[in-house]
C-alpha cells in the first residue's frame, strides 16, 4: 500500500512538474523581433547620419521618423502575413470539413491508417479512428492536427501579432531617441543606451530558449555595433561625397 502510495505521489509531482513553455503563440517571435529590429534599425539609422556630420536635430528627427516609419511598416507587415496564413489554414480547414461530411468513412479509414503508420495494430487502430469520429467537430480536429499540422482552437490571431509588433519595435526603437530626448548633444549616450538595451534584450531571449544569457545578450550586443559601425562609416562617406 505505501509503495502505491509513494508512486501515485510521484506521478502526481511528475504531472505538476512537467509543464512546457509557450512555443505557439502569436505574440512571442514578432515582439522579440520587433525589438530587436528598432534597435537595430533605428540605432544604425542615427549613427549612419551623424556619420554625415550633420546637426542634433537632424539626428533626433531621423530617429523619430524611423521610429514611426519602422513601427508601422512592422505592423502592417505582420498583420498582412499572419492574416494570410490564418486564411491559408481555414481554406485548407473548409476543405476538410467538407471531405468529412461527403465521404465520412473514407476520412475514417484514412485517420486509421495514419494509426497504423505510427505502429498502432490494425484493428485497434479502426476502433480508435471509429471513435474520434463520432464528432464531426473532433474529427475535423484531429484531421487537422495530423495532416495539416495545426490546431484549429489556436490559430495565431493578426492583431495580437500586428500590436506587438508595433510596440515593441517602438519601443526598441525609442532607446536610441531617448538620451537626446533628455539633454544628450553627442551620439555616445545615444550608442551606449542601445547597446545594453541589445545585450539585455539578447539575454531576456534567453529565458525562452536554450542558449545562455550572456551568449544571446553578447550574440545581439556585436550584432548591433555592427551594424551602427558600418552605417556610420558609410554615412561618413557619404557624407564627404556629397558635401
Amino acid at each position: 500500500m505505501a509503495i502505491i502510495e509513494t508512486e501515485a505521489a510521484l506521478h502526481e509531482a511528475h504531472r505538476d512538474n512537467h509543464t512546457h513553455r509557450d512555443v505557439n503563440g502569436g505574440w512571442l517571435r514578432p515582439a522579440v523581433f520587433g525589438a530587436m529590429d528598432g534597435l537595430v534599425s533605428n540605432l544604425a539609422l542615427m549613427t549612419g547620419v551623424a556619420g554625415g556630420s550633420v546637426g542634433q536635430q537632424t539626428i533626433v528627427l531621423s530617429g523619430l521618423a524611423g521610429l514611426a516609419a519602422g513601427a508601422f511598416s512592422m505592423a502592417a507587415g505582420e498583420y498582412t502575413s499572419v492574416a494570410s496564413q490564418r486564411e491559408l489554414v481555414e481554406a485548407e480547414l473548409e476543405v476538410e470539413r467538407r471531405e468529412l461530411r461527403k465521404h465520412p468513412q473514407d476520412e475514417e479509414a484514412e485517420l486509421a491508417a495514419l494509426y497504423q503508420a505510427r505502429g498502432v495494430e490494425p484493428e485497434l487502430a479502426r476502433e480508435v479512428a471509429r471513435q474520434l469520429s463520432r464528432d464531426p467537430e473532433q474529427a475535423l480536429e484531429i484531421h487537422a492536427r495530423e495532416e495539416l499540422g495545426v490546431d484549429p482552437g489556436d490559430l495565431p490571431s493578426p492583431t495580437v501579432a500586428a500590436v506587438s509588433s508595433f510596440g515593441s519595435f517602438a519601443l526598441g526603437a525609442l532607446l536610441p531617441v531617448l538620451p537626446y530626448l533628455l539633454g544628450a548633444s553627442s551620439l555616445w549616450p545615444a550608442v551606449l543606451v542601445a547597446l545594453l538595451g541589445l545585450f539585455l534584450c539578447g539575454a531576456v531571449v534567453a529565458k525562452v530558449t536554450a542558449r545562455t544569457w550572456w551568449y544571446s545578450g553578447l550574440r545581439q550586443l556585436a550584432l548591433g555595433g555592427a551594424a551602427a559601425g558600418v552605417t556610420y562609416a558609410l554615412g561618413a562617406l557619404f557624407g564627404t561625397a556629397v558635401g
